[in-house]
């Protein structure tokens, strides 16, 4: 048999991997992908070339995708290197990937006083927002409240309530979890990445 690609190998293992996290045997995968535990085994062994319509079953017995099941496994699958973006008294770095598996966005924020919270500014969208404080103070404009939350402290809340994210007395850092409508409201359209 022709020496296998590293690709090939990691695959190989993630089945295994899934398999046996499920406490799984062969017979077990085998049913759920009809397929003989045999050519499973083969198949996990490296005894048999694995195929794209050998994977696609195996993929949804073992509830995954066949992208999971298949990404690369090199350096830039893993490292992010954030570019910043500048807005009106905001700096963002983007520290996930664009359409996160999980559905949310993580970034860094430095926000300084210029940006600007008062009313015309606050934002609204369906889901939560949640943020911590790495430097300095931030003021959250919830509606008609206004709180200061210190360096080391963290704030989550409901973001159909009008809010926005500003510096008290000087620059602030904030990392900041986004859903997909938060993402799109501070990052995209209000001022950021």
């Amino acid at each position: 048999m022709e020496q296998e690609s590293d690709m090939d190998s990691v695959i190989r293992q993630r089945i295994r991997g899934l398999r046996l996290a499920r406490g799984w045997t062969l017979d077990a995968l085998a049913a759920r992908c009809n397929t003989s535990p045999s050519n499973l085994s083969r198949i996990e062994a490296g005894r048999r070339r694995i195929a794209l319509d050998q994977l696609v079953p195996i993929a949804r017995a073992l509830d995954t995708t066949l992208d999971q099941l298949v990404e690369s496994t090199g350096d830039e699958d893993v490292v992010i290197r954030p570019q910043p973006c500048d807005a009106q008294g905001t700096t963002s770095w983007l520290l996930s990937r664009e359409r996160s598996l999980h559905g949310v966005t993580v970034a860094k924020m430095r926000i300084t006083p210029d940006r600007p919270t008062d009313a015309e500014h606050l934002k609204v969208h369906p889901g939560r927002e949640w943020f911590t404080v790495l430097s300095g103070t931030a003021l959250l404009r919830l509606g008609e409240r206004t709180i200061l939350i210190q360096e080391g402290n963290a704030a989550e809340f409901a973001t159909m309530t009008p809010h926005a994210i500003g510096a008290q007395d000087g620059t602030v850092e904030i990392l900041t979890i986004f859903d997909h409508n938060g993402e799109r409201t501070h990052l995209r359209d209000g001022g950021g990445t």
